[in-house]
């Protein structure tokens, strides 16, 4: 929901006072497109862990699922073992849903299929976009939809390679994170930003 912030920017959320973690993410990191393939997977596996949740209580285990999945180096989580994912069921610091820390290797292991296959994973993203963001052009954030034509390709394509927790829902998010679609509202201070 767009609102002012204590620091007079209009926002589309994060503005208010004890949300300053949300509004650093809102302005550096939201709708600001997303090259780098470590990077993306961090992105994958956070929205998955969303699920059901917000985002708000995702981003304040951050740090902790960067300390569980090794920095969200994808090597490094699809080596991870059962034992592994089962000792992060006892982890404060993430979201301790069995299917969605299982979910984390098994996407690695896609991943890194597709890296294989396109030679980043990245160009395999962005090539649904046709290598620009969407930029759509908001007046309020009810306007926004949960899924696109784009976001249902993307969802059926990786779920087909055996990728979870990627429903379209999921990666209309993914792709607003990462910049595949700009979404800020109009009346937002980082729109056209």
């Amino acid at each position: 929901m767009t609102g002012l912030g204590v620091d007079g920017k209009i926002r589309c959320f994060g503005g208010q006072v004890g949300k300053e973690f949300y509004a650093h993410y809102h302005d550096h990191e939201w709708g600001v497109p997303l090259h780098d393939d470590q990077r993306l997977f961090e992105m994958l596996v956070l929205e998955g862990a969303q699920a059901g949740l917000s985002w708000e209580t995702v981003l304040k285990k951050r740090d902790g699922y960067r300390q569980a999945f090794h920095d969200f180096d994808p090597h490094k989580v699809a080596r991870m073992t059962d034992e592994n994912l089962e000792a992060l069921r006892d982890n404060p610091d993430i979201i301790r849903n069995r299917l969605k820390i299982y979910a984390a290797r098994r996407n690695a292991h896609v991943f890194l299929d597709i890296q294989k296959e396109q030679g980043t994973f990245d160009a395999y993203l962005w090539g649904f976009v046709e290598g620009k963001p969407v930029i759509n052009h908001w007046k309020k954030f009810e306007d926004v939809p949960a899924t696109t034509a784009i976001s249902d390709a993307l969802s059926k394509d990786l779920k087909k390679r055996g990728m979870t927790f990627v429903g379209s829902t999921i990666m209309y998010a993914f792709m607003q994170a990462t910049g595949m679609v700009n979404d800020h509202m109009v009346t937002c201070w980082r729109y056209g930003g």
